[in-house]
């Protein structure tokens, strides 16, 4: 009796401990693009007034889109660097100019997209869904919605706030 309660829990003690690394074996690596895409969203500043995109290639990674401070963009270069396999980052990313007025105008567009009862839940979690992008008075919005009325609710909404010299809407409805 005294044996078999020690083979038991010896084999316990092996599924448990051998069980992580037969996960590992069987589901395999996570996909390069889904490795730099959860580094990228992890970055401390990144935030609703930045939109970070890239491309793979091989063992290439191309970031573009834009930035409200360079330490954004230099982390962004370092963390996807030093991902297993990426051999080199390609950056395309602008860093948008400092600007009150645009500051300003960041604000304004918040309030008004993430203020409407409708758009409010895209403003829910740690990473919003609309990213409003200012510079020198131009927004320009992209993400994704749940629908084309959203889509338009999110335009309108950017077109009404003062000081805006132009609004590009590059909302994508996300198909379900």
């Amino acid at each position: 009796m005294k044996g078999i309660r020690t083979w038991m829990m010896a084999a316990v003690a092996a599924v448990l401990f051998v069980s992580p690394g037969l996960l590992l074996a069987v589901k395999g690596p996570k996909p390069l693009a889904e490795q730099v895409r959860h580094e990228l969203v992890m970055l401390p500043y990144y935030g609703v007034f930045d939109n970070l995109m890239f491309k793979v290639n091989g063992d290439t990674v191309t970031l573009m889109g834009d930035v409200t401070r360079p330490i954004l963009k230099s982390d962004a270069e370092n963390v996807v660097r030093r991902i297993p396999g990426v051999k080199s980052v390609d950056s395309q990313i602008n860093v948008l100019p400092l600007s009150s007025f645009d500051d300003h105008i960041r604000m304004r567009e918040l309030r008004a997209i993430y203020g409407n009862s409708v758009l409010s839940r895209y403003g829910w979690g740690t990473q919003p869904s609309i990213r409003i992008i200012v510079n020198r008075g131009d927004v320009r919005l992209e993400g994704t919605v749940m629908n084309e009325a959203d889509r338009n609710i999110a335009g309108l909404m950017a077109n009404g706030v003062s000081g805006v010299f132009s609004v590009t809407n590059n909302l994508v409805v996300k198909k379900s």
